[in-house]
């Protein structure tokens, strides 16, 4: 007979959660940031888009590893959290060399090269970080209350990213320049990335302290666990099989998830640049108004942020499941394509509040369809494999943004300094819109029948 794991107060729940706060500010630093450090760099904007590759063939790779490793370990700081030390310490290192890209007297290539190396080595941390704070709730947290921790970790997660996002813009405020010679980065950015490190490794500090790992034996009472079978071995080993056995919403689902998270990638990518030339007038990523159009980019994302904590609360309120996600994915549709058409900062709010209602559905009404309709058999399997309809997209995305933004972008410019860029980045954003409406359409084609066994 099984035990159950016995309430948490909320201040356990919270320091369980706590240095997710932390990691968060990490993740967001480099989400608003990375296409302006590779732009002010040198990088094409025809090529910007492959730097993005990186970030989520990372997440495939190593989440799943993550938690097949530390499944299998116990030992004296616990089972999730020798994951959390190792990413939280190698995060803190690359958040110190990354926006030094520029500053080791390498050629254009090599800062590049090295942008790109520290970039994976980031993305590769963060994720190692990340994942045993979501695991760590799954451990130790009952039924009744998984909902409301989960609820903690989200608050936390969109708290760190209004931190991560504004960083740039408030220390360009308190007067830190925003500009640097050609080819640095600003010290604007360097010192959001120092200011993030040190509060990450401060957040996950703390949570390593205050958090208790259960030890083997009392792991295995209050899960009611058994020595591991050979079915679970056999499933380990069957995953292709379970892929062709999946519930049709799966891969429905999946579909809808490929055009929101192609077109998410488009505005990690460009927001910078399009707001560049339709608010600052200039496509020069080595000017003081490409700088200002940078710090403003994580305002945005910030008033993102806001706008999915505030849409998050209405999507309950929907009958159907269907129409709340499509229409969640119609209005950020309509925030992309208004950014083409916006050339006053302040306005550019409305587009991102907009946004903000996409990505609140987004984080939420795909699991809780997929999970309605799995019978729990294998459901750790199945979510697990479900995180790569997040990852491809993106990785199809970078690999296509070129193309498309060659293709369907605007006018060779020429530049003071004699070199020429292609304008109309912002006709990236209008693409991403047209994808979520797709996303959109996709949504009423799915199947949410409970799966019977």
């Amino acid at each position: 007979m099984g035990h159950t794991k016995p309430n948490l107060s909320f201040r356990q729940m919270w320091n369980l959660s706590f240095g997710f706060f932390g990691v968060q500010i990490a993740y967001a630093l480099q989400s608003a940031n990375i296409s302006r450090i590779f732009a002010t760099l040198g990088a094409d904007p025809h090529t910007l888009s492959f730097f993005w590759v990186l970030p989520p063939l990372m997440g495939m790779i190593v989440q799943p590893i993550v938690g097949s490793l530390s499944d299998r370990t116990w030992c004296r700081l616990g089972r999730r959290k020798p994951y959390l030390y190792v990413g939280s310490i190698v995060a803190v290192i690359v958040m110190a060399l990354l926006p030094n890209s520029g500053s080791f007297n390498l050629t254009v290539k090599a800062a590049l090269g090295f942008g790109a190396i520290m970039l994976m080595l980031l993305d590769t941390s963060i994720n190692m970080a990340m994942q045993p704070f979501k695991m760590m709730v799954g451990d130790m947290v009952n039924e009744e209350q998984k909902t409301k921790a989960y609820s903690i970790q989200s608050l936390l997660c969109n708290a760190g990213s209004l931190v991560g996002y504004v960083f740039p813009y408030l220390f360009t405020w308190i007067g830190i320049k925003n500009t640097a010679p050609e080819g640095m980065i600003p010290p604007s950015v360097t010192w959001s990335f120092y200011i993030g490190a040190i509060i990450l490794i401060l957040c996950v500090l703390y949570t390593g302290a205050t958090v208790k790992e259960m030890n083997p034996e009392e792991y295995a009472k209050f899960h009611n666990l058994q020595p591991e079978a050979e079915e679970d071995k056999k499933e380990k080993s069957n995953i292709f099989k379970l892929l062709v056995h999946a519930p049709k919403a799966f891969w429905q689902i999946g579909l809808v998830q490929f055009f929101c998270w192609f077109a998410f990638l488009y505005m990690w990518n460009n927001t910078t640049g399009a707001i560049a030339e339709n608010v600052w007038g200039t496509v020069d990523a080595k000017s003081a108004e490409f700088q200002s159009a940078g710090d403003w980019t994580g305002v945005l994302f910030a008033v993102q942020a806001i706008g999915s904590i505030l849409w998050a609360l209405v999507l309950p309120l929907f009958r159907s499941e269907k129409v709340g996600y499509s229409l969640s994915l119609v209005l950020g549709a309509a925030g992309f394509i208004s950014t083409f058409f916006i050339h006053n900062q302040y306005l550019l709010f409305v587009s991102f509040l907009l946004i903000g209602c996409a990505w609140a559905a987004m984080l939420a009404m795909p699991f809780a369809m997929l999970t309605n309709s799995l019978s729990g058999k294998a459901m750790g399997t199945y979510l697990g494999l479900f995180n790569c309809t997040i990852c491809l997209p993106q990785i199809v995305a970078a690999l296509v943004g070129g193309f498309l933004f060659k293709t369907f972008g605007g006018e060779m410019v020429t530049l003071a300094n004699g070199s020429a860029v292609q304008s109309g980045q912002g006709v990236m954003l209008v693409i991403a819109g047209i994808s979520l409406l797709l996303g959109a359409l996709a949504v009423f084609g799915i199947t949410t029948k409970k799966a019977s066994k």
